[in-house]
């Protein structure tokens, strides 16, 4: 049976970080969904099981043969979708057996079975293209799909993938579920795709402290996570009672030695004790006052431990939430108008023809379609990034787009100094407290935009533009999901739920759209 067996595995990187310190994991059949923060070291762990990377301490066994798919699939110069299956040659000697030019030897070798085997795999993935087709001519998303269809055509026994659905449409990601639900061998996959891992058979779990378990989808998992966050929040409320109960005690405590110390203090006044027996009563209670006041903190020390401990675990586990001030859009105000739009980047082929829409309002509209229909085209003419060849397009309010990179940060300046420089009339105090609510507290406010992670940067992008004096009445996002891991997915959920604003996004993110409550789909057709 296929199977991979960590253990004990460390591996410090060439940075000198350390992400994984005796590392204990096993999988096997069946599909294994593996989640975790940003930077935590998910990818690293894959290439450690290919053999890519090399172990700073302890083993990983493979048994069976074993495929990655990466995140991005970089094609080579002149290579085809044969050349990814590994397939020219075969192809090449049939097309010569076709035209009466092979050898005895060479028919005894050629695969009759291999042009319908390769049309099979590429269909499973609902890819319309030839043998010969150019990858470099195909989308980002058609070259990942072109890569699964290869994996499924290599026939491993146990399948390693990258974040399989980031940069497909509904059609594609409906794919890659489909091909992993008939899938018989191994296969663990990187996503932050939640409707892709309610299919999983369990989920792992990768944080700094190892590696855990969850038996189930990514429902279960969730579920797991909530009555963990309950048995922390209970703990919490332990140690916090203990605190207060060790205090009481200590202050019960003191003052009964300082009643006793009151009555000694009586009788020597009344002259009724010898100055050596006083002066032995009085080392006695100093003494006594001095254990008290030991035994008091050490017991206060430990409930302090405990409860530290205890909310450590109560603020990571705990779902994120915002409020936001009002951004005082009306109801029926038009937020946005285009009219008979058209244009792109090529005046002679424009992507974008005769479309017209309007947001009134507080909605949230998003821009859906398959992969090369537009949608990035449509939102910047719609955003002014690009000048429509006709048509208009009128925006009714303050307007804000947050792309994939969100370019309203400078990379030179602190979190803290974008949100003061995009929002001149916000406090220091008020800068910091929104900070805060979106998890960039004390000194990580002060972190230069340059080094932050895709989803660190795009929720300080979010605290800027949502966070201010006045939040915008439009809010643009284009696919914001990608590239982000499920926290901090749920960051950006969780604060366009609070924007009472319009939002107009662009995603193939099922499960996100519902959850920022978007109420209507402009559907763009393929072109």
């Amino acid at each position: 049976m296929p199977s991979v067996t960590i253990s004990r595995l460390s591996y410090t990187g060439p940075d000198g970080q350390t992400l994984f310190s005796n590392l204990d994991l096993t999988f096997g059949t069946g599909r294994t969904g593996l989640v975790g923060r940003n930077g935590v070291g998910k990818t690293t762990l894959l290439r450690l099981i290919t053999g890519e990377l090399t172990p700073s301490a302890g083993t990983v066994s493979v048994n069976g043969r074993i495929r990655l798919l990466r995140q991005q699939v970089q094609p080579g110069p002149g290579e085809t979708i044969a050349d990814l299956f590994g397939a020219r040659a075969g192809l090449a000697l049939l097309e010569r057996a076709m035209a009466g030019e092979a050898s005895g030897e060479e028919l005894a070798e050629a695969d009759w079975t291999l042009e319908a085997r390769l049309d099979e795999a590429l269909a499973a993935l609902a890819l319309d293209v030839g043998p010969e087709t150019l990858l470099s001519t195909l989308s980002g998303g058609q070259r990942t799909r072109a890569a699964l269809a290869a994996l499924v055509f290599d026939a491993p026994d146990l399948i390693l993938l990258d974040e399989p659905t980031n940069n497909l449409d509904a059609d594609g990601r409906a794919a890659v579920a489909e091909m992993l639900s008939g899938w018989r061998g191994a296969a663990m996959v990187i996503s932050h795709d939640r409707t892709l891992l309610e299919n999983m058979d369990a989920i792992v779990e990768l944080t700094g402290l190892g590696a855990t378990v969850y038996g189930g989808n990514y429902s279960h998992y969730r579920e797991r996570k909530a009555l963990e966050l309950a048995n922390a929040q209970r703990d919490l409320d332990v140690a916090e009672r203990q605190i207060r109960d060790a205090a009481r005690a200590a202050q019960e405590a003191r003052e009964r030695q300082d009643k006793r110390d009151a009555g000694g203090r009586k009788k020597a006044a009344k002259g009724d004790i010898s100055k050596i027996i006083l002066g032995g009563m009085k080392r006695r209670a100093e003494a006594t006052a001095g254990g008290l006041d030991k035994l008091a903190e050490k017991q206060a020390d430990a409930a302090q431990m405990q409860a530290a401990e205890a909310r450590s675990k109560v603020e990571v586990l705990t779902p994120f939430a915002v409020k936001l001030k009002p951004s005082g859009l009306p109801a029926g105000k038009v937020v946005l108008r285009a009219s008979d739009l058209g244009g792109g980047y090529d005046p002679e082929k424009p992507v974008i023809r005769g479309f017209s829409m309007d947001m009134i309002g507080p909605e949230r509209v998003a821009i859906t379609g398959p992969n090369g229909a537009g949608k990035t085209t449509l939102l910047k003419l719609l955003t002014g990034a690009l000048e429509p060849a006709t048509g208009t397009v009128q925006i009714g309010g303050p307007m804000v787009l947050l792309d994939q990179q969100v370019g309203l940060l400078d990379r030179n300046e602190s979190i803290l100094e974008n949100f003061r420089r995009l929002n001149p009339g916000s406090s220091v105090n008020d800068c910091r407290a929104v900070l805060a609510a979106f998890k960039f507290r004390n000194d990580a406010a002060l972190q230069r935009v340059g080094t932050l992670s895709g989803g660190e940067m795009l929720r300080a992008g979010l605290a800027c533009v949502l966070g201010g004096t006045t939040p915008p009445m439009l809010v643009v996002l284009d696919e914001p999901t990608n590239h982000l891991d499920i926290d901090a997915i749920e960051v950006v959920e969780a604060g366009l739920r609070a924007f009472d604003g319009a939002l107009l996004v662009i995603s193939h993110d099922r499960a996100f759209l519902e959850a920022i409550g978007v109420e209507r789909e402009v559907v763009l057709a393929p072109r």
